[in-house]
């Protein structure tokens, strides 16, 4: 995932857009980037954060930043902000994105006699591309519809010109734009919670497909949105901040609402209910206030030095280092029976690590609840980690060993009334090693959000989603 920030005032922009930016962290850990634009000129600078945090880079040159409007990235992919000069004018841009056709794409720029400048790891930057593709268009809303029409995966944008910010939401509403406004100007951000302490108040949110123009004096809409939208599950379930909104839905309201929706049928019996940090306390809070059982605290996240930023690429460092960051309380752990609430299982080595832990630590048992269902379908539309392999997923791994194929009956494993998902669930149990372990069903996912099914994507779990063109 990635996250973006753009600002535009009546004063110059810097402190606002740097800490905008920073409030994203949690999204990426590859790049950061900050551009603004000063009336003539664009300014722009980025810095790979693989081992260090977005304010130790750019906190000393921040002075560099000059002008009233800026934009800036938080990037678990390529490097951004892109600056292009073209027939549309000169602009920069930051996305959201994942291009699943980026080849077929890359070859129509080629070919159109388009060149690529800014490589990502030697391969073409996906926002380059996106770039191209808008100058493709005769203005930048033809531009835009230019990329919505040949993407395949979802596109999120920013555009910084000479005329203020232009925003454009992904096709479909895979990845959220938010605006904030205060007696200066505009913000616009990813997430909401980055403009609170700003003092910018939301003012609306971007629908599917929409672009707008930004201005210090309001915003013009360029494009209206579209009627369908298919916006990220995961977003609330994990990636969300837990004081962010998206549509208007609280992320740890959410969560705490699926949690209730699990305790409230749930009938383990146990000393306490615990969240495995960050995203697993809404939901344990939720569980402990539907079933009665205590709240407790016996894994505790140890951030001043691992955040996530400052976490490897390599998975199995990554592994290591978010192991190093729960410390268990043995105080708390030792003759338990606990129900650890988590928000899900991807590879599940991390989580049977945990398990193992807890058992090291004392606990009598150990019961594990899921805030939402198997993972059963990797990522067509976002940068989610287990959209790379299909077979990255233990869930596909134990199908693999079900049945013999990872890709038979998969509509059966993801139906908690069969027989196949019991078997599958049962599997994971003894794979982490577990006394007992239950997944929210869809429908409660579904519930906790507030929205309709058809408003959200739950792909990964269903397998189902529409708009992929």
């Amino acid at each position: 995932m990635s996250g973006f920030f753009g600002v535009i005032t009546k004063r110059p922009c810097i402190t606002d857009l740097f800490y905008g930016i920073d409030y994203h962290s949690h999204l990426g850990t590859a790049a950061g980037g900050i551009c603004t634009f000063d009336g003539e000129t664009f300014h722009r600078s980025i810095h790979s954060l693989k081992g260090s945090y977005f304010r130790t880079k750019f906190e000393d040159e921040i002075h560099k930043f000059l002008g009233n409007s800026g934009i800036g990235i938080i990037s678990d992919t390529d490097a951004q902000p892109i600056v292009v000069n073209s027939h549309l004018g000169k602009f920069a841009i930051v996305t959201v994105a994942k291009i699943t056709n980026i080849r077929e794409l890359e070859q129509e720029c080629l070919d159109n006699k388009q060149h690529f400048a800014e490589l990502s790891h030697g391969d073409t930057n996906p926002t380059e591309l996106v770039a191209l593709l808008i100058t493709q268009g005769k203005d930048f809303v033809d531009g835009i519809q230019n990329v919505y029409s040949k993407v395949r995966g979802s596109v999120s944008m920013l555009l910084l010109t000479s005329d203020g910010i232009i925003a454009a939401r992904d096709f479909y509403g895979r990845t959220p734009i938010v605006i904030g406004k205060n007696h200066e100007g505009y913000a616009a951000a990813f997430e909401s919670h980055s403009y609170i302490n700003l003092d910018y108040s939301t003012e609306r949110y971007i629908g599917p497909g929409e672009i707008v123009r930004i201005t210090a004096d309001g915003v013009t809409q360029l494009l209206a949105p579209n009627d369908k939208m298919q916006i990220c599950s995961f977003l609330w379930i994990y990636y969300g901040f837990p004081a962010t909104d998206y549509e208007n839905i609280n992320v740890e309201e959410m969560r705490y609402r699926g949690g209730f929706a699990m305790g409230k049928k749930d009938d383990v019996e146990a000393d306490y209910v615990a969240p495995i940090p960050d995203s697993g306390i809404g939901m344990a809070i939720g569980y402990s206030h539907a079933s009665g059982i205590p709240y407790t605290r016996s894994v505790v996240k140890y951030t001043p030095t691992w955040s996530r930023s400052f976490m490897p690429v390599n998975q199995e460092q990554r592994e290591h280092v978010a192991k190093m960051k729960l410390i268990p309380n043995h105080a708390l752990l030792k003759d338990k029976r606990v129900i650890f609430c988590d928000d899900s299982i991807v590879r599940g080595t991390q989580l049977r690590d945990n398990v193992k832990m807890l058992y090291d630590y004392g606990a009598k048992e150990v019961h594990i609840r899921i805030s939402c269902p198997p993972l059963v379908y990797g990522c067509n539309f976002l940068n989610f980690s287990a959209s790379k392999n299909e077979l990255e997923l233990i869930t596909r791994r134990c199908i693999e060993e079900l049945e013999g194929d990872s890709h038979k009956n998969l509509e059966l494993y993801c139906d908690a009334s069969t027989k196949q998902y019991a078997n599958l669930v049962e599997m994971l149990r003894k794979k982490i090693g577990v006394d007992t372990l239950k997944f929210n069903t869809l429908e409660d996912i579904c519930g906790a959000v507030g929205l309709p099914k058809c408003q959200i994507c739950t792909h990964c779990f269903d397998g189902s989603s529409y708009g992929d063109k």
